[in-house]
């Protein structure tokens, strides 16, 4: 991949990876917000936003993380199934993005109930709430996770990556 086309993958990567972890975090502070109210409408808003937040933001960044990362590995000689942190952070990326995915089914139930009527709604949504501080906890640390590989580049190459270095060095 020529440098200026390097460049702009890597930043791209960046930007959207980054901006997922801003979007967990503000999902985050919606829960502790909806939490620790003792409003109900903040409460329902709180699920509505969450759900916003997911659908426009969480989830296409995830996606456009994934891809742009699959870009940047497969462009470039890091390549994806060389490097162990290569591989441990696109395992870790593609199963944060199931678990996003799988989870904004949940999160969509919650902000239609909110969006309805009714005297013991608000019940039901602060029990949802757990579960969400939960998952985009977690979430968050995975991704963390993955910003540390990705900065630090752990050594180690797996078995392919050792083979393809060998033929490499053989070859000169």
């Amino acid at each position: 991949m020529p440098s200026r086309v390097r460049k702009l993958a890597l930043t791209a990567h960046l930007t959207v990876s980054v901006g997922w972890i801003g979007a967990v975090v503000a999902f985050i502070v919606l829960v502790i917000a909806a939490w620790t109210t003792h409003d109900e409408q903040v409460l329902r808003s709180a699920w509505i936003a969450m759900w916003a937040i997911g659908l426009y933001a969480i989830a296409p960044l995830a996606i456009a993380t994934l891809a742009t990362g699959l870009v940047m590995a497969l462009g470039t000689g890091w390549g994806l199934f060389r490097h162990y942190w290569v591989l441990i952070s696109f395992v870790l990326t593609v199963l944060a993005t199931v678990v996003l995915l799988a989870n904004l089914r949940t999160v969509s139930a919650f902000a239609d109930l909110a969006s309805r009527s009714g005297r013991d709604v608000a019940v039901v949504l602060l029990g949802g709430l757990p579960g969400e501080l939960l998952h985009s906890g977690l979430g968050l640390i995975v991704l963390l996770v993955v910003q540390v590989l990705n900065v630090y580049k752990p050594r180690g190459m797996t078995r392919r990556g050792q083979r393809r270095r060998v033929r490499t060095v053989g070859e000169q």
